[in-house]
């Protein structure tokens, strides 16, 4: 079963995690303003698309009918009743579908295909999770702590955060992995380069520190001193070049031999069972084989000949899903709003779209623009460039903050377009040769940004 915390009983006996994100397993569901929400990790690379109709269907008697893809690439379900709970169990178990639990051990969505990669990490991910599964006593460990295992490829994950980060690497000629603690690639702290035989012992040894601090210790908990001090690295770590940013999973990712990955993204994040269903059911009839969740709210479909790719877009656009790379809605975050959610107080999809039709030039790929239904910012609970979150009046706006933090600035209702495009055209008018938005607003700063969303 998946370790939890602060969990409390109910009467259909499920237990109920009251912390918001902290586990939404389906033992242990996730209290949200629509009901329960159980997220689910498939102990394979990838669903099968009866697999994944059978989930849409089960969605849809099961709870509201709403799925969503995580900005980490995994599946939820949320409407459920604790009735509904045990039968959506069932429902799933009749598919045949295995959910991974536990230890969230996470490896890039085309791993084991991309021919890009400089070594398959599915091995290493199934050794450790094995092992972790083996041990004894059994490790109790915080709920969300979390291990990628990236074979270096083109899709990696070097933007997901992570207590324990391996990533494969070529120093010399020769293969090593990469360890390294509590963040993305490029705020996490490194601390070794480490021979194949040498990991799983590495980070069991980090494992068991964990479990011995407490069952909410993360990987930023570990003095990083001490534990260099403790590995023998081969080769300096500092020598590794660090990833460049991995491309957005919408569009099409080639995989060698007249193969592709095609990649989409759902709207927002999210989708209607039934819209979901119908789609995939196309996707049958043009050779899909095989569906990966993906990082970015994504989905990696795989199996369609080249030259039915473009019809596959095609399609995609017609069920409105990101299926191109430059689709500005790759870099809006949005809940699941009023009308999904109770504890939303806007429409966020129909704040999202305005933002997208009066600010375009702020979705250029160098930040995300978060739109949140409430203060809880399950959509991105951590800092973005710009958030618009629910206020009285109608929005706040917090610069460079979470959905949590204080507005900066309020916008009512009724003015949220123009204060959009007087932020457009502050972007617009102020941004150098060569400037992204993003460096072009934390160049101009908050206050700047608060009087040109207010003025008029």
């Amino acid at each position: 079963m998946t370790i939890c915390a602060a969990p409390v009983e109910n009467p259909a006996g499920h237990r109920r995690s009251m912390r918001r994100g902290a586990c939404p397993s389906m033992a242990t569901p996730m209290v949200t303003g629509d009901g329960l929400l159980v997220r689910l990790r498939p102990a394979k690379p990838g669903f099968g698309l009866r697999e994944l109709i059978a989930l849409a269907e089960a969605a849809e008697v099961c709870g509201n009918g709403i799925l969503e893809v995580t900005a980490r690439g995994s599946l939820q379900i949320r409407g459920l009743r604790a009735e509904t709970v045990s039968l959506l169990a069932v429902k799933v178990a009749e598919a045949g579908i295995e959910v991974a639990e536990g230890l969230a051990i996470e490896t890039p969505p085309l791993a084991g295909l991309d021919i890009s990669e400089i070594v398959n990490p599915l091995p290493l991910a199934a050794q450790l999770r094995a092992t972790v599964a083996a041990c004894q006593p059994r490790l109790i460990l915080a709920p969300k702590l979390s291990i990628t295992v990236d074979g270096g490829g083109h899709l990696h994950l070097g933007g997901v955060t992570a207590d324990i980060r391996l990533r494969a690497v070529r120093v010399d000629g020769k293969t090593l992995w990469l360890l390294a603690l509590a963040g993305t690639e490029a705020t996490s702290r490194r601390i070794a380069l480490l021979d194949e035989p040498a990991v799983v012992p590495a980070v069991m040894d980090i494992l068991k520190a964990l479990a011995t601090i407490g069952d909410s210790a993360r990987a930023r908990d570990i003095d990083a001193a001490i534990l260099k001090a403790g590995l023998v690295s081969v080769a300096d770590v500092d020598a590794v070049e660090p990833a460049e940013p991995a491309p957005n999973p919408a569009g099409i990712h080639e995989l060698g031999a007249d193969r592709n990955a095609f990649g989409l993204g759902l709207a927002f994040g999210q989708i209607r069972s039934q819209e979901l269903r119908t789609f995939v059911e196309a996707l049958d009839v043009f050779g899909a084989t095989e569906i990966r969740l993906a990082p970015g709210h994504a989905l990696m479909v795989l199996g369609i000949a080249p030259d039915r790719i473009a019809a596959a877009q095609a399609l995609a656009l017609g069920h409105d899903l990101r299926a191109f790379p430059l689709d500005p809605r790759n870099h809006i975050a949005a809940c699941a709003g009023a009308g999904a959610c109770a504890s939303a107080l806007i429409d966020t999809r129909v704040t999202a779209q305005t933002v997208i039709d009066a600010a375009p030039s702020l979705l250029d790929g160098s930040l995300t623009v978060h739109v949140s239904g409430c203060a809880k910012g399950c959509a991105k609970p951590s800092a973005s460039t710009l958030t618009i979150t629910a206020a009285p009046i109608g929005y706040g706006l917090v610069v460079n903050g979470a959905a949590s933090a204080a507005p900066n600035a309020y916008i009512e209702e009724k003015t949220i377009r123009s204060a959009m495009e007087r932020l457009e055209a502050l972007v617009r008018q102020r941004k150098r040769a060569g400037e992204s938005a993003r460096s072009c607003l934390t160049r101009l700063g908050a206050e700047v940004i608060i009087a040109a969303v207010q003025q008029g």
